[in-house]
């Protein structure tokens, strides 16, 4: 932010702002979820490109946060913030007015690119806002901002497709993104750009984007050989990448950053494994409670609101104790946490209570509740100002790769398991089986994060206003 010291009302406002914004994401991807079937009959559009409507926001927004987090470093961050707000609104009109399934792609890459920008700067506006000592308070209620628009998006997705169509979901996001735009530029604080002699790395986003692309898109395509070549593709981005950052002074990739701070790498380590373990919950016993206990969707998707739920209610609580209680041991319990509740979900059978699937559903929430806004507090606590950012970029890219590794592994188990079969022919023991199996597979992951999480260090959690820490381990 400015170098002046900003009063608790500034705070506060910058607060709201970038907490709306860590809303708006998550709720429009859920949002349009619901309303996908309904697209596809307006439309005429297959299963694959209806794929696409929601792929193309998640591959865009993955692509640029990382790009666009750097870029708000070097150029000032409530600029690309206001902007992306203005991108996010163009797009949702467009969407609105989409009339072939081809233009509401476009228009879903659009609001991808907006949502990159707003998630690439807003913890990076508010970490700079506060300090150590309530840091952690102010990222947990920016949690429960992002999990209460996860939470919401599928009810009100639901209701406005229901009642005045599916175009209803892209226009409300037009008014939530006006009021958005009229508080950042009127609230956020003007902003020098915390390195603003730095060059753009070209040659390092192409590489990038060939890396990212490649394996997202390649793991969404498995098990076809289309799937194998493009993470082949990517994983020669991702040797270029290495060997471009390598030689460059100022990369758009800090490899050196992975490399040096322990706290940094491991705790997005840590995130990319919960997410990926987690992450196909929601989408695996959503089939499961209309397929095999046979709910309707509204009633199916009232039981799967316990999870984020339970998660909005308790990051704002765990992030406040993150200022004063090592992030390390908060997030690591609750990874653990995680564990036992994916391990609860191995037990499903053909049928399971309700009860028993409710109460998994809230542990699930209990236990990334805890793990994430003091895993966050550790990512941006262990970087210097000037790199919040890209911090806060990376985190959120690390997030996106979860979610895509998750579904891919999904998808995955049960095309091996049960095949491509039509929704009402499903063979029910084997597809119980292909969900126990997934939320094994995902257990495991999970234990694996745990490991990471206890291993990445120890930061200085003081009151004081230093933004580094007095504690990072490095290469030396």
């Amino acid at each position: 932010m400015s170098d002046r010291i900003l009063t608790p009302p500034e705070k506060r406002a910058i607060l709201v702002v970038t907490c709306t914004a860590s809303f708006l994401f998550p709720f429009m991807g859920s949002t349009v979820n619901v309303a996908l079937p309904s697209i596809g009959v307006d439309l005429h559009m297959s299963a694959v490109q209806l794929a696409w409507v929601a792929t193309s926001f998640l591959l865009t927004s993955a692509v640029l946060l990382v790009p666009v987090g750097r870029f708000a470093d070097m150029r000032g961050r409530k600029r690309v913030f206001v902007s992306g707000v203005g991108l996010y609104i163009v797009g949702s009109l467009s969407a609105w007015l989409a009339p072939n399934g081809v233009l509401l792609i476009a228009s879903r890459v659009i609001q991808g690119a907006g949502g990159a920008m707003l998630a690439s700067t807003s913890l990076a506006i508010l970490s700079s806002a506060y300090g150590h000592g309530e840091r952690g308070r102010a990222l947990g209620i920016n949690a429960a901002s992002l999990y209460s628009g996860l939470s919401l998006g599928p009810f009100v997705g639901g209701l406005v497709t229901q009642s005045i169509g599916w175009r209803g979901v892209f226009l409300i996001n037009v008014p939530l993104g006006i009021l958005l735009l009229i508080a950042a530029v009127a609230r956020l604080p003007s902003q020098e750009p915390s390195s603003p002699l730095s060059r753009f790395d070209w040659k390092g986003l192409a590489a990038y984007a060939v890396f990212l692309v490649g394996v997202m898109y390649g793991m969404t395509a498995l098990p076809a050989a289309m799937g194998y070549a493009a993470i082949g593709v990517g994983a020669v981005g991702c040797y270029a990448l290495i060997r471009i950052e390598g030689r460059n002074p100022q990369p758009l990739v800090d490899i050196d950053l992975f490399r040096s701070n322990l706290v940094f790498a491991l705790s997005n380590l840590a995130a990319l494994l919960n997410y990926a373990a987690t992450f196909a919950a929601g989408f695996l016993l959503s089939l499961y409670l209309q397929i095999v206990s046979g709910l309707s969707p509204g009633t199916a998707g009232i039981v799967l609101v316990a999870m984020p739920a339970v998660q909005a209610v308790l990051s704002p609580m765990a992030g406040r104790l993150s200022d004063r209680v090592e992030p390390r041991a908060l997030a690591s319990a609750g990874m653990g946490v995680t564990v036992l509740a994916l391990v609860t979900m191995t037990q499903l059978g053909l049928e399971t209570p309700l009860y028993l699937i409710v109460g998994g559903l809230a542990l699930l929430g209990f236990g990334v509740g805890i793990f994430s806004s003091p895993n966050t507090n550790a990512v941006m606590t262990s970087l210097p100002p000037h790199k919040y950012g890209l911090g806060a970029a990376t985190l959120s890219t690390t997030r996106q790769v979860g979610m895509v590794t998750s579904m891919a592994i999904a998808t995955l188990i049960i095309g091996s398991r049960v095949g491509e079969v039509a929704v009402g022919s499903t063979p029910l023991p084997a597809f119980v089986e292909a969900i126990r199996l997934t939320f094994a597979i995902n257990a495991v992951a999970c234990t694996a994060g745990v490991f990471a999480s206890l291993k990445r260090g120890k930061l200085h959690t003081g009151l004081g206003d230093s933004h580094t820490p007095a504690e990072l381990p490095s290469r030396g």
